[in-house]
């Protein structure tokens, strides 16, 4: 049964993985710009400062980028020797319970990244050594936590509209 909601789901992880895709990007783009901070340090004996700020600032987008891509994927840690006991109406509730702290904390720092891009934005503020506008390292990190937040809510959605035991993810 393909219902709307299904194919919703469906187009949010089609971006889900492109988002994903821009974060691992953003971790080869580190890992040249290191390796060069390093052969520049220790090679030719002149640090670049710039190698420091850039790879600082890249790692608020990076560590958001693969939130939504990792439920997909059902690769959180969790613990399930006890709820696998339960009967599947039990688990459920526990599966829902879950997918609603998910969703509380995703809507959290959603608030958090959004709030921050918006003020860095209209303060103008620009990074110390790099004098590039901090916003563009805040909004990659707040859109993909939006599109968390977006894509746990339609997961608990289709959660809470599954009948227990018929593996709605």
């Amino acid at each position: 049964m393909n219902t709307g909601l299904d194919r919703l789901i469906h187009a949010v992880e089609r971006l889900v993985v492109w988002v994903a895709g821009a974060g691992a990007v953003i971790v080869l783009i580190q890992m040249v710009w290191i390796s060069y901070g390093v052969f520049v340090r220790y090679g030719l004996g002149k640090p670049d400062r710039m190698v420091t700020e850039a790879t600082a600032l890249l790692l608020f987008p990076v560590a958001f980028m693969g939130l939504a891509y990792a439920m997909r994927e059902d690769a959180y840690p969790k613990v399930t020797m006890a709820t696998d006991l339960l009967r599947p109406a039990t688990r459920k509730v526990f599966d829902v319970i879950n997918h609603i702290l998910m969703l509380g904390v995703g809507l959290f720092f959603s608030y958090a990244g959004v709030s921050a891009t918006i003020r860095s934005f209209n303060s103008g503020v620009a990074s110390e050594i790099l004098h590039w506008p901090r916003y563009m390292f805040w909004a990659p990190g707040a859109f993909a936590l939006v599109l968390f937040s977006l894509y746990a809510a339609l997961r608990l959605i289709r959660l809470i509209r599954t009948p227990a035991g018929q593996g709605a993810l």
